[in-house]
């Protein structure tokens, strides 16, 4: 199957290669073939892809409540009937309908959490977001027969962009200082041997994506609708205008908002909507955005900026904090005992990251038990009481933690499909926690105890950095370490 409209060179050739070379050593971006290849294969099944597709899409709970929220959305309205089930969305909207969204939305989700290294990538994956917003307002307006399929093309239209600064960063800071910031793709054929949108097209073929969505990858300039415009020109013409359009918005300036509308003009007539509905499906898109993106500038308003620069120096301070307790456990070490060291393990982990409770469990071998000793934070005194559990091995997250000897942290233990990791004493008692982090505490690979904090809603979004993760391994070893001296002194005095 050779789709792909140029002339191949060695430097083609070999940019190609390369990319292949790292997607296969570092893994595709996070889920995205699993996810795209199976939900085209429920889409390309013979006679019972209705019953594959619903299949596909209710293995994973959070995509089932997407499709039906927005098959029950003001875009299906005309429908006049409430969907419930993923299967009656099918036999609604039909299969390829489906397909497309839940391919849209699955990307989008994909997309929001990734968190790949390199700023400018992360970038990249935002503006492909702001596009796929953009044509599913867009195409709710034009009112066509599947939308979702413009919503793919338009996410999907900035692909090589995506890959390369996903890949290779390298190469794209050569493309900028080539062309300047903004000037990538007039760099890319001279730097690369291709173009930026020849790689995304090539990486959508390497996946295996169908004919009508690569074809609609494409670039177009705006103009009037020529004899042979087809549906296929249509979408390469809407993914065209919206990722364009989400270069304009990412800044949310007043030069943006200007070139938005002489975008919307000069794509009216291929688009076949009227420049100021255009206009206004851009609006509700900008709103969509501020709402769910994280790093663009039109999500992050200036009393934004604010509390989150407030945020950072909090977890500076906490961070400041961290350290200096770690210091000070060094200094305590030869001459504290375990419980001492474990006291100030576990205050100083709930200060430095602000925990909302905090609690450590020792493992009693004679009892059979894990329970909690010491605990600092709400009501954790009236807590402790309950917070007891047997050793015996169970899959639950907490042994999983205990049983790999690493610190894990949980970043939304309300989501229904972490529900069956989370043990009954947990959620009898815990449950309030919105994420927690869980530290073992393990000598010679057996768990002698683990110390626990969790936030509650006060703390919408949590996540710990490299640094906070590396001063709570310090902190560990540190107790590990007393208890080790302990362990030793007693077998000397029975041996004695």
């Amino acid at each position: 199957m050779n789709q792909l409209n140029f002339e191949r060179s060695p430097k083609a050739d070999a940019t190609l290669a390369l990319l292949w070379e790292r997607i296969r050593r570092r893994g595709d971006m996070p889920g995205f073939t699993r996810a795209i290849n199976a939900i085209l294969a429920s889409m390309r099944g013979e006679d019972e892809r209705d019953f594959s597709m619903a299949e596909t899409v209710l293995s994973d709970p959070v995509l089932t409540q997407k499709v039906l929220r927005l098959a029950n959305s003001g875009m299906y309205s005309a429908f006049g009937q409430r969907i419930n089930t993923v299967s009656k969305a099918i036999l609604v909207l039909g299969t390829e309908a489906i397909g497309h969204l839940a391919l849209g939305l699955k990307l989008i989700e994909e997309l929001s959490k990734s968190t790949p290294d390199s700023l400018q990538a992360h970038i990249e994956m935002e503006k492909a977001v702001l596009a796929g917003m953009v044509a599913h307002q867009v195409a709710a307006q034009a009112r066509v027969k599947d939308a979702e399929e413009a919503v793919v093309c338009s996410i999907l239209h900035s692909l090589g962009r995506m890959m390369v600064t996903f890949y290779l960063p390298e190469q794209w800071v050569l493309l900028q200082q080539a062309g300047g910031a903004g000037g990538e793709d007039k760099a890319a054929h001279a730097q690369l041997g291709l173009s930026l949108e020849q790689i995304g097209r090539a990486t959508a073929e390497h996946w295996g994506l169908p004919r009508n969505l690569i074809a609609g990858m494409r670039h177009v300039d705006p103009g009037e609708r020529g004899e042979q415009f087809g549906h296929d020109d249509w979408l390469a013409a809407l993914g065209t205008m919206a990722a364009q359009t989400a270069d304009s918005l990412w800044h949310d300036e007043d030069t943006g908002a200007d070139e938005v509308q002489k975008i919307a003009a000069s794509f009216a007539p291929m688009i076949g909507i009227e420049p100021d509905c255009i206009v206004g499906a851009i609006e509700k898109a900008k709103e969509e955005a501020a709402a769910d993106l994280s790093i663009a500038p039109l999500a992050n308003p200036p009393e934004k900026r604010a509390r989150e620069a407030a945020a950072t120096r909090m977890r500076e301070a906490g961070n400041r904090i961290l350290m200096s307790g770690v210091a000070d456990m060094r200094d305590a070490a030869a001459g504290a005992t375990p419980g001492q060291m474990m006291s100030m393990a576990i205050e100083t982990a709930y200060h430095g990251l602000s925990f909302t409770r905090a609690f450590g469990f020792l493992r009693s071998r004679r009892d059979g038990k894990y329970t909690a000793k010491i605990g600092l934070g709400d009501h954790a005194k009236a807590l402790l009481p309950q917070l007891a559990f047997d050793d015996a091995y169970e899959p639950n997250v907490f042994f999983a933690a205990l049983g790999s000897d690493r610190v894990i942290f949980i970043e939304n233990a309300r989501d229904p499909k972490f529900s069956s990791k989370l043990p009954d004493w947990w959620k009898a008692s815990l449950q309030e926690a919105r994420c927690f982090v869980i530290v073992p505490l393990c000598t010679h690979g057996e768990p002698v105890g683990f110390i626990y904090g969790d936030w509650d809603d006060r703390y919408p979004s949590v996540y710990l950095s490299q640094t906070e993760f590396a001063l709570l391994n310090d902190l560990r070893g540190l107790v590990v370490k007393t208890v080790e001296r302990r362990q030793q002194a007693e077998a000397a005095a029975l041996r004695s």
